[in-house]
């Protein structure tokens, strides 16, 4: 008889301690704003000038020399620079990349780190929807462009530079600017002469990370190695992105590589005469010079980029 009213006394004595005491309910862990998506987006930056710069060269030379230039195609433009200027010509200009692009990444990676968050709301356990992710892509691009402005018009104006003479005007990333600061009325704001054409180029990231979002979906859903998955969805968006936003890096480059600082009296001064200015010269083609270069530049190094990226913000998420 004992034995049976212990387990009655005990399934009681549990009931009343439950009632006393219920479960406490589980804190969510903070949404705020974190500072991983900026350290992690240094090592991204740094990941994609060491493998992307060679490419970005060759591709911006073919878009400033236009088809009757003075490269047949990409395997001749980079035969050339490898013939006269050796393989430091595919990383000229790659000092302020590799300042910029690590700071640019920083700026872009954690804007877009903390503007996500804020569009989770509360509860960071409820996934981003595409369309939120391509939403803060393209906050993302907007704030990025800011910084991406002046290092881009340093970067273009010191590839330009051929090796000879002619071509030659500034000794470094560093007399380029001093020389903008000296010829602009307003000094040092002259580095962001080319800032519509930046904006309107980096407004496409919407596309970047909306896309990003959608080919992570599509290649887990196909039981694809998660490991894999940042790269190949990296690159997929990244080839996306450049579909789409090829004719306005066009024209942005043809104005930030143009003799400084941009005036009335410049060839390319706004975004309207330069889209006109290469349309009369090259036709619909002039839009799409070194794009293919740029496609395939664009896969490995974005794709590298994103398991960078996507490796050390799992790992720094919960330290900053």
């Amino acid at each position: 008889m004992s034995t049976a009213s212990a387990p009655a006394m005990t399934t009681a004595n549990t009931h009343s301690s439950d009632h006393l005491s219920p479960t406490p309910t589980p804190v969510k862990r903070s949404n705020g704003p974190t500072l991983h998506g900026f350290v992690c987006g240094i090592a991204s930056g740094t990941t994609k000038l060491v493998v992307g710069h060679p490419f970005d060269t060759v591709k911006v030379r073919l878009q400033i020399e236009g088809l009757q230039g003075r490269f047949k195609g990409p395997i001749d433009c980079l035969a050339k620079t490898l013939r006269r200027e050796g393989i430091r010509g595919l990383y000229k200009g790659a000092t302020p990349p590799l300042l910029g692009w690590a700071l640019m990444d920083s700026i872009q990676l954690g804007t877009l780190t903390n503007l996500r968050r804020c569009l989770q709301g509360d509860d960071p356990s409820v996934p981003l929807s595409t369309p939120g992710h391509a939403l803060a892509g393209l906050g993302a691009g907007i704030v990025v462009s800011f910084v991406a402005a002046p290092v881009e018009l340093l970067k273009a104006q010191m590839q330009v530079q051929y090796g000879d003479r002619a071509t030659t005007r500034y000794s470094s990333p560093i007399a380029c600017a001093k020389h903008i600061a000296r010829a602009h009325p307003w000094g040092l704001v002259g580095l962001w002469s080319a800032l519509p054409a930046t904006l309107l180029f980096r407004s496409f990231f919407w596309l970047l990370w909306g896309s990003y979002d959608l080919y992570t979906q599509k290649l887990t859903a196909f039981g694809v190695n998660t490991a894999w998955v940042p790269f190949l969805a990296g690159g997929l968006a990244a080839n996306s992105f450049w579909a789409m936003s090829f004719p306005a890096d066009v024209i942005k480059n043809r104005m930030m590589a143009q003799p400084q600082p941009i005036g009335e009296n410049a060839r390319y001064p706004t975004i309207v005469k330069t889209a006109k200015a290469i349309y009369a010269t090259d036709g619909p083609r002039g839009f799409f010079r070194g794009f293919w270069t740029c496609q395939l530049r664009s896969f490995p190094t974005n794709g590298a980029a994103l398991i960078v990226f996507e490796f050390l913000s799992k790992r720094l998420e919960h330290v900053l």
